[in-house]
């Protein structure tokens, strides 16, 4: 069971906005909707999220993400569709069942803060708690503990103007946090930061959703945080979604030109893992290892291999043992069995623009966009 799932979800602002649902299921141009007055926002959306996953939705300006997000907690009704939130339907909440489960169930993130300016780090991490009702001891201690968990212990009786962008998005991620909700919506939660604080943030949420295992929709414009973050990602573009998949899929695989355009300056070597590359070991039976030895068996490749790596492992910890030896990695599963191998050749197939070839290989998409050249040259010694 999904914890979080969309279905068929429109909004359409401005006139006759049930006549404007029906249009577009009829195949009616956004664009033609538009020029009416009437505004399709979302168009025909529907996803699910699992428990523990990040599912990260991905668009530039104006493609419906955020729209699609408030959608997820009633902050706007749908024109159509539903959300379901472990199989319940939100859509069909009262009022105030729906601010019950925006209260204790799903928390937001926003992307500029949010934070009282009266209010010290610790009130402020507590406030989610106040609105349930909870008594100020046990607010106490769980925004505390909450503050701990993102680096601002000592912070408590700060205020916000006297902490950094960071500090502050910091103190946000928390008040969500305490109020132990099941699912956080975090709407470009990071793009207001520099880039250094963007990547710490980003880092500091790998770290926490490996320890609590929550469940998040992540909005973002920006295709490498993306990549980094989300277990799934879904591409929207003028108000529908127009792929979902991991970050290999669309990497390797993009739906169509404009989701291949988003991953021209993407580096595949910090994206792409062994498994998503690797060949059967058979190619590289009969060859022989850098001793001069017959590979003729898989413990001979396990044996001959210049490094033995997971299918999760991304290539370009691949780099140095290819760079070192001609005898193809082995890649193995959780139980240390060989499920296949990475020969030089292949992995600067994966690199380019080239077919990686062989059984089961996926090619990587066009115009993907090289990994740095230093790269290369590591790899072939050049």
């Amino acid at each position: 069971m999904s914890k979080l799932r969309a279905e068929g979800l429109y909004k359409v602002f401005g006139r006759r906005p049930d006549e404007a649902v029906a249009d577009l299921e009829g195949g009616a141009d956004r664009e033609k909707l538009r020029a009416e007055g009437t505004t399709a926002a979302v168009i025909d959306a529907s996803f699910a999220v699992e428990a523990g996953q990040t599912f990260v939705v991905m668009g530039l300006s104006g493609s419906g993400k955020s729209t699609l997000l408030r959608m997820l907690n009633g902050l706007l009704e749908p024109t159509a569709g539903r959300v379901l939130f472990d199989d319940d339907d939100l859509t069909a909440l009262s009022p105030r069942d729906l601010r019950q489960v925006r209260s204790h169930k799903i928390s937001m993130v926003f992307q500029h803060f949010a934070l009282f300016p009266h209010r010290t780090v610790l009130e402020n991490a507590g406030y989610g708690l106040e609105v349930q009702g909870i008594p100020a001891e046990e607010r106490v201690k769980r925004a505390t503990e909450a503050l701990e968990m993102v680096g601002l212990a000592g912070w408590e009786k700060s205020w916000p103007d006297e902490l950094s962008g960071g500090m502050q998005q910091r103190v946000g991620l928390a008040r969500a946090l305490a109020t132990d909700a099941d699912v956080l919506l975090m709407d470009e939660s990071f793009s207001a930061l520099d880039p250094l604080i963007r990547r710490d943030m980003q880092d500091q949420l790998v770290q926490l959703q490996k320890r609590l295992k929550k469940t998040i929709v992540f909005i973002t414009h920006d295709l490498n945080e993306a990549m980094r973050l989300g277990d799934r990602i879904a591409v929207m573009r003028d108000g529908q979604i127009v792929q979902i998949g991991t970050a290999e899929d669309i990497l390797v695989t993009p739906a169509n030109d404009y989701v291949a355009s988003f991953t021209q300056d993407v580096d595949r070597s910090r994206v792409l893992t062994a498994g998503a590359i690797m060949s059967d070991p058979e190619e590289v039976l009969g060859t022989t290892a850098d001793d001069g030895t017959t590979l003729r068996t898989e413990q001979d490749l396990l044996a001959a291999a210049p490094a033995t790596v997971g299918t999760d492992t991304p290539i370009v910890e691949l780099f140095t043992p290819c760079s070192r030896s001609g005898t193809a990695v082995a890649v193995t599963d959780g139980d240390g069995v060989l499920v296949g191998v990475i020969a030089r050749s292949r992995l600067l197939a994966a690199l380019g623009d080239g077919d990686t070839g062989g059984d089961g290989a996926t090619p990587p998409s066009p115009g993907g966009g090289d990994a740095p050249e230093s790269a290369k040259k590591v790899i072939t010694g050049a």
